[in-house]
């Protein structure tokens, strides 16, 4: 007696041996450090509040405000986008039953030809020999078994692995909603920036047709001073090829035009559909009164990509934590309960009920080796998701500083060009005066057209240019999306 104690002993000793070392977990090797940000964005500290309006009071135009509400619904990659999210949420709904007991309505119906010379065909043919049963009792040959009834399997979270997985699918829902948010703030920005683009486009056209006059004129002016005698045919050649150049500039924008609003209307979601409307002119476009970048900790509660890359970064800590647990033991419970008989006709028959209950707690003790991978999967995606939560700051911090250094230098570069405009005008003036008097040769005059035409251009690429600042720095600030 002593002996098979003692042995008993050994082998329950043995198996806590096991059970403890088995129960050994690995450690992330993710150092999520804290991130350290500057005070503000471009060295002043009189930006304290965020200057990200709603859109309808951001954008003055009506008809822009127009074409981007036809965006948000019919653009082609916000709807995949919505897809996304509901595949999110549809990945949430089948983990939010883990850790709660599974029933399944069960019925089967078997049957079993036992050999003459096996248990079970031995021990079937006594029981039908015995005097303790009577007809309905004895097994049937070959031997048959109904069920009909519920069967459960419930797995115990012990550790809070399964909690650790819908915790998971939680913050990847909240990730996914948030890349919507951010592909909603792009597309506002990207429909705004086509727009001032063909407003920049229609400006230049209205330049190049006014030039295009100009020189019409010129070129009849210079012809009748030839046949007078006071113009040569190098001058009537020179204006010629100048009014020649600029026409030729005209049909290019035009292209560019068609091109630009093909694009847009892709974006729209819609067949090319040309003209689109146009509301004020380049010209007319209001910039906002008061624009402030904020302190740059703000972003990450403005920006939906930061907040999309922190979820994700919080999904990705869920999955380690859970590939680490499953290292731990499980407690599954598999209880059932229904009719159960050797016999169709018995199934219903008073004392066919049958019920049971398994417990058991199971732990991996050798091979090992797919928990393993599972968690230097997860932990390595969990570095990822740290290196794009990041990347996202830094990126936002960058473009946001890149914006209002934009806008501060070209709101200077659009008065200087104003300033030029107007001094090449006058010039423009002077040198037709001039050459009319005979004090100015008409290389000076055409130079002076020439210059006015490239200055306008430059007004009009500069306000373009201030506008498009003005956008991104909307949508880097976290704009777009309401």
């Amino acid at each position: 007696m002593k002996k098979y104690i003692k042995s008993f002993t050994h082998g329950v000793s043995l198996f806590c041996i096991l059970f403890v070392f088995s129960c050994k977990t690995p450690s992330s090797l993710v150092k999520n450090e804290p991130l350290n940000l500057p005070g503000t964005f471009t060295g002043e500290t009189d930006t304290v509040s965020i200057g990200a309006e709603q859109r309808r009071v951001f954008f003055k135009d009506t008809v822009l405000t127009g074409l981007i509400d036809i965006a948000l619904a019919q653009n082609i990659d916000l709807q995949n986008t919505l897809q996304k999210v509901s595949i999110a949420r549809a990945d949430m709904l089948s983990r939010k039953g883990l850790g709660l007991p599974a029933v399944d309505v069960f019925a089967s119906a078997g049957m079993d030809k036992y050999g003459k010379y096996t248990m079970s065909g031995v021990g079937n043919f006594d029981t039908n020999l015995s005097s303790n049963i009577d007809k309905d009792q004895q097994v049937t040959d070959p031997a048959q078994d109904f069920f009909l009834g519920l069967k459960s399997h419930w797995e115990i979270d012990l550790w809070g692995k399964l909690k650790s997985e819908k915790k998971a699918a939680y913050a990847r829902v909240l990730a996914s909603e948030k890349g919507r948010q951010w592909v909603i703030t792009q597309l506002v920005a990207t429909v705004a920036s086509y727009y001032y683009e063909l407003l920049a486009l229609d400006n230049r056209l209205e330049i190049v047709h006014r030039n295009i006059a100009l020189q019409e004129r010129a070129v009849e002016v210079v012809k009748a001073q030839k046949e007078a005698g006071r113009a040569t045919s190098l001058a009537v050649q020179q204006f010629s090829a100048q009014l020649l150049q600029t026409q030729s500039l005209e049909y290019e924008t035009r292209l560019s035009i068609v091109k630009l609003e093909n694009e847009l209307n892709a974006l729209l979601g819609r067949y090319a559909q040309t003209p689109v409307p146009r509301g004020e002119t380049i010209r007319q476009q209001q910039l906002i009164s008061q624009m402030e970048a904020g302190v740059p900790l703000q972003l990450l509660t403005q920006r939906p990509d930061i907040q999309q890359a922190e979820w994700e970064l919080k999904a990705a800590k869920a999955d380690v934590e859970a590939a680490r647990k499953a290292f731990l033991p499980s407690l599954n419970i598999t209880p059932y309960l229904g009719l159960n008989a050797f016999k169709l006709p018995l199934v219903f028959a008073n004392g066919s009920l049958a019920y049971g209950l398994l417990g058991g707690l199971s732990q991996p003790l050798l091979n090992r080796y797919q928990l393993k991978g599972d968690f230097a999967v997860t932990d390595a995606r969990q570095q990822i998701a740290v290196n794009n939560y990041r990347q996202a700051v830094l990126q936002a911090y960058g473009e946001v500083t890149g914006n209002l250094k934009g806008i501060a230098y070209y709101k200077k570069i659009v008065a200087l060009n104003q300033s030029e405009v107007e001094t090449l005008t006058e010039a423009v003036s002077t040198s037709n005066d001039l050459y009319f008097s005979g004090y100015a040769s008409y290389l000076e005059v055409i130079t002076a057209q020439k210059g006015v035409l490239e200055a306008e251009l430059k007004r009009t690429v500069a306000q373009k240019e201030l506008l498009l600042y003005t956008v991104n720095l909307y949508r880097a600030l976290g704009g777009g999306w309401e």
